[in-house]
């Protein structure tokens, strides 16, 4: 059985393997740091939020969001990182947490949950298309130092 709730102090172990892994899965390297802002964030809960998922007690899944400004109405939540455990895949731990995730928007006033992914990442894309409607936008970043 999944179940869905807040990262706790004593996940912290367990929430770094799983953002480590989707890390790699995205093939980016994030400095040790990023890790200690982030989970700092997560525990503050006011501007970043964490939700995990747990099979027979085991963290097995993570997402991380949060609320912004919209300028054609109410406020949006961005859901920024989804990644569940390898060995727990097709037992709807990530459908749980973006269900979550979306219950949780709309308690604040949100109109709309989004998220991206990459085009060759197949597996999720199955579930996303689903659980949501791709709307058909392409991304497009600038890298700005800092």
């Amino acid at each position: 059985m999944i179940s869905i709730g807040k990262l706790v102090p004593s996940d912290r172990a367990d929430w770094e393997a799983l953002f480590g892994a989707y890390i790699d899965f995205y093939q980016r390297v994030e400095p040790p740091e990023m890790y200690d802002r982030a989970w700092h964030e997560f525990q503050a809960d006011t501007r970043l939020h964490a939700l995990g998922a747990r099979l027979d007690g085991r963290l097995v899944g993570i997402t991380h969001f949060f609320v912004h400004p919209n300028t054609s109405g109410p406020d949006v939540c961005y859901l920024q990182d989804l990644f569940t455990a390898p060995d727990a895949r097709g037992k709807g731990a990530a459908r749980a947490l973006i269900a979550a995730v979306s219950t949780w928007a709309q308690t604040q006033g949100c109109c709309r949950v989004y998220w991206n992914t990459h085009e060759s990442n197949s597996t999720a894309r199955h579930l996303y298309d689903k659980v949501a409607e791709n709307r058909g936008f392409l991304r497009y970043q600038i890298e700005l130092p800092h």
